[in-house]
C-alpha cells in the first residue's frame, strides 16, 4: 500500500512538474516570437532599428512609425486573439464533451462574420463599439441556431451531431454573408475581413478590447475548475452538486466574449481553438484547470509563429492568417475526427 503510495505520488509530482515546465516554456516562446514578430515583416526593416523604434521612438523616421503604430498593436492582437481563440476552443470542448469543438467550426465564427456583413452593408460608419456589439450578437445567434438544430432529435443532443450543425450553420452564414457582399457590392471589403488579417490592428482597438479580453480569460480560468468536472458528463456533475446549467450558461458567455473580441479584430479564423487544446491535452492530461491556462499561453505562440511565418513566406506580400490556417488545420481536423471514436 505504501508503495502504490509513493507511485501516486511520484506519478503527481512529475505531472506537476510537467505542467509547470510547459507553461514556463510557453511564456519564453511567446517573448521570442513576439520579439520576431517586431523585427520581421513584409517591410524590410533593420532588426537594431526596429528596436530602437521600441526603446527610443523617434516620430519622424517611417520605420519607426511602423514599428510603433503597425507592429506592435500587431503583435499584442496576435496575442489576444490566439489566447481567446484557443480558451473559447478549450471551454467548448470540456463544456459540450465534443473533441470537434471549436468557435470556427461551430457556427460561432461564421454568424459574427455574417452580423458584420449587415453591419458593412447598412451602418458603414460603424464605431469600435458598434462593431464589437454586433460580432457578439451574430456569434450568439450562430451558437443558439447550432445548439438548437442540434437538439432537434429524439435522442436529444450529442456531440457528432453538434459538429454536424455547427458545420451545416457555418455553411448557412458564408452563403448569406456571399448573398450579402454580392448584393449591396462589398465584396472586396468582406473579403479582405473574412480571409483573417491582424495587419490593420490599431492601439486604439487594442485599448477597447483590452478589458473584454480580460474579463473572458479570467471568467475561463475561473470556470476552469468547473468546467474540469462537467467535461465528466452531466450525470457526474449533478451527482457533486454542479449546478451544470448555470455552468453552461457562463461558459458559453465566456466563448461569445473571447470569440466576438477575436472576430471583430481578426476576422473569422478557424482551427486555433482545435488544434491548440488537443495538442495542450496530449501533454498534461484531460484535467482542464490545467488545459485552458496552458491554451492561454500557446494559443498567443501559435498565432503569432502563423502571422510571422504569413509575413515572411509571401514578401512583399503577406498570406492571410485564414490560409496559414486552413493549410494546417484541416489535415488536423481529419486526423481528429478519424481518431477520436467518442467526444469526451
Amino acid at each position: 500500500m505504501d508503495t502504490m503510495t509513493k507511485n501516486k505520488s511520484a506519478s503527481v509530482n512529475r505531472g506537476n512538474f510537467i505542467y509547470w515546465l510547459l507553461l514556463i516554456v510557453g511564456v519564453v516562446l511567446l517573448l521570442v516570437f513576439a520579439a520576431a514578430s517586431i523585427s520581421f515583416g513584409a517591410a524590410r526593416i533593420h532588426i537594431a532599428i526596429a528596436w530602437e523604434a521600441v526603446f527610443d521612438f523617434d516620430p519622424a523616421l517611417t520605420e519607426h512609425q511602423i514599428i510603433q503604430f503597425a507592429r506592435i498593436p500587431r503583435t499584442i492582437a496576435d496575442i489576444m486573439v490566439g489566447t481567446s481563440l484557443a480558451v473559447a476552443g478549450a471551454i467548448m470542448q470540456g463544456a459540450t464533451r465534443n473533441a470537434l469543438a471549436d468557435s470556427g467550426l461551430m457556427g460561432v465564427n461564421s454568424g459574427a462574420a455574417f452580423a458584420v456583413a449587415l453591419a458593412l452593408a447598412f451602418l458603414p460608419g460603424s464605431s469600435h463599439t458598434q462593431l464589437l456589439l454586433i460580432c457578439f450578437t451574430g456569434a450568439g445567434l450562430g451558437a443558439g441556431m447550432t445548439y438548437l438544430a442540434a437538439a432537434l432529435n429524439r435522442r436529444g443532443m450529442t456531440p457528432e451531431r453538434l459538429v454536424l450543425a455547427g458545420i451545416a450553420i457555418t455553411m448557412l452564414f458564408s452563403a448569406l454573408g456571399t448573398f450579402v457582399s454580392m448584393k449591396y457590392n462589398i465584396g472586396k471589403a468582406l473579403v479582405y475581413w473574412t480571409s483573417g488579417s491582424v495587419a490593420g490592428a490599431s492601439w486604439e482597438d487594442i485599448a477597447f478590447v483590452a478589458p473584454w479580453f480580460a474579463a473572458g480569460v479570467v471568467l475561463a480560468i475561473g470556470l476552469s475548475p468547473s468546467i474540469a468536472i462537467l467535461s465528466l458528463g452531466d450525470e457526474t456533475a449533478v451527482s457533486v452538486g454542479q449546478r451544470t446549467t448555470l455552468v453552461k450558461l457562463l461558459s458559453l458567455l465566456a466563448v461569445l466574449v473571447l470569440a466576438g473580441l477575436s472576430t471583430s479584430l481578426v476576422g473569422p479564423v478557424s482551427f486555433v481553438g482545435l488544434i491548440v487544446p488537443h495538442t495542450m491535452r496530449f501533454v498534461v492530461g484531460i484535467d482542464y484547470r490545467r488545459i485552458i491556462p496552458a491554451s492561454a499561453i500557446y494559443g498567443g505562440v501559435f498565432m503569432l509563429l502563423a502571422d510571422v511565418a504569413g509575413r515572411l513566406l509571401a514578401r512583399p506580400n503577406e498570406l492571410a492568417l485564414g490560409i496559414v490556417f486552413a493549410i494546417i488545420g484541416v489535415p488536423f481536423f481529419l486526423f481528429i475526427s478519424r481518431r477520436e471514436k467518442r467526444a469526451f
